[in-house]
């Protein structure tokens, strides 16, 4: 994403096409870096550089943690403690900060949250955690101001696609799916969100996000821009 498609997002239209709520995932969508974050850390372990997601992807048991670190089973201590012997390393204090070290936050969305919310629209975050101590990745990133709802899996104890926790966002919003927006990098989340009507975007890496939810939502060029 560029400078120039953040510009286009600094002052918004009266109708926003009829939609009142704009709904972000974190990982993928607020951040950028992400897995160069990760090789960086398996290259400074001498790991192959695809070691964390082979262990949090692919071995049953690392899946396994990783979903009760999700949904709030298990704290991310535990996780940290339980995952590093998957990983081959000895050390699993702060495990998850250290291979998070490298994440950026993905500056042209956090603005279009802002503008968004600017212009009145209701702006929520709906996440997937994955533990908030000793290391709280939205901190991290600077985001928790953004929000005027946030709807985190360790405290609702269900995660996404659970049909539910859409539900959850919405009623918090106080909106219907309809009336939303919601971003997703993970193509498995987006149906049980088109179900409640939501209309859908998927952030797919290609640069062009930020540009197509401003459009959605009826977000015009700032005078000058």
């Amino acid at each position: 994403m560029t400078e120039g498609v953040a510009a286009v997002v600094a002052r918004s239209s009266d109708e926003h096409n009829g939609y009142r709520g704009l709904i972000l995932d974190f990982a993928g969508v607020l951040t950028t870096g992400v897995l160069e974050s990760q090789q960086a850390w398996a290259e400074h372990h001498n790991l192959a550089p695809g070691a964390w997601r082979a262990a949090l992807n692919d071995d049953p048991e690392g899946r396994r943690l990783y979903a009760a670190l999700e949904v709030g089973e298990i704290s991310q201590v535990e996780w940290n403690a339980s995952t590093a012997p998957l990983l081959g390393v000895q050390d699993g204090a702060n495990l998850m900060g250290r291979a998070w070290a490298g994440v950026q936050p993905a500056l042209d969305m956090i603005k279009l949250a802002r503008a968004a919310r600017t212009a009145g629209l209701t702006v929520a975050m709906l996440s997937n955690s994955f533990g908030l101590e000793p290391f709280d990745p939205y901190a991290h990133v600077g985001v928790w101001d953004l929000f005027d709802v946030t709807v985190i899996s360790e405290h609702e104890r269900i995660a996404k696609p659970h049909p539910e926790i859409y539900q959850r966002c919405l009623d918090r919003m106080g909106l219907r799916g309809e009336q939303c927006v919601f971003v997703d990098d993970h193509l498995g989340n987006l149906p049980p969100a088109e179900a409640l009507g939501i209309t859908t975007v998927h952030a797919d890496g290609q640069g062009d996000t930020v540009a197509r939810v401003a459009e959605l939502l009826g977000l015009v060029p700032a005078a000058g821009s």
